[in-house]
């Protein structure tokens, strides 16, 4: 049972790393949308998940550079490895800049919706913990 809770918490934060990191990275498309020669990035938030579940909801291993680190999640929940591409410009402008200030925008506000949702499916699964431990006093 244990197990399968612990899971469920792993896949909770590794998920929760990943927005965090990817709603960085179109807020500094944003920022840039001026730049020129800036070009676009974004994160594939899917294959970023597997890549950093392993392909299931098993452990995920670090790079460790001494003999006494603890294995198991990164700081920022296995977001920091995720790849970034380059995404297509669907209008160039004239000095490079692959920025599309709507798209950034609606992708920012799509990020920020998943982000909520885990951030209370997480807070939910607190929630029935302590339920199950007993009430409150």
């Amino acid at each position: 049972m244990l197990s399968k809770l612990d899971l469920e918490l792993r896949f909770m934060q590794t998920a929760l790393g990943l927005r965090a990191r990817r709603q960085e990275v179109i807020a500094a498309n944003l920022a840039n949308s001026d730049t020129p020669n800036y070009k676009a990035r974004d994160l594939d938030f899917n294959a970023a998940l597997q890549s950093a579940l392993g392909g299931s909801m098993g452990s995920i291993g670090l790079t460790t550079t001494s003999a006494s680190h603890i294995s198991g999640l990164s700081a920022s929940g296995g977001a920091g490895s995720a790849a970034l591409k380059y995404r297509a410009s669907l209008q160039p402008s004239l000095d490079g800049n692959t920025v599309d200030s709507d798209v950034e925008r609606a992708g920012f506000a799509d990020n920020a919706m998943h982000y909520q949702f885990l951030l209370e499916s997480m807070s939910s699964a607190f929630h029935k913990m302590s339920l199950a431990v007993g009430p409150d006093k």
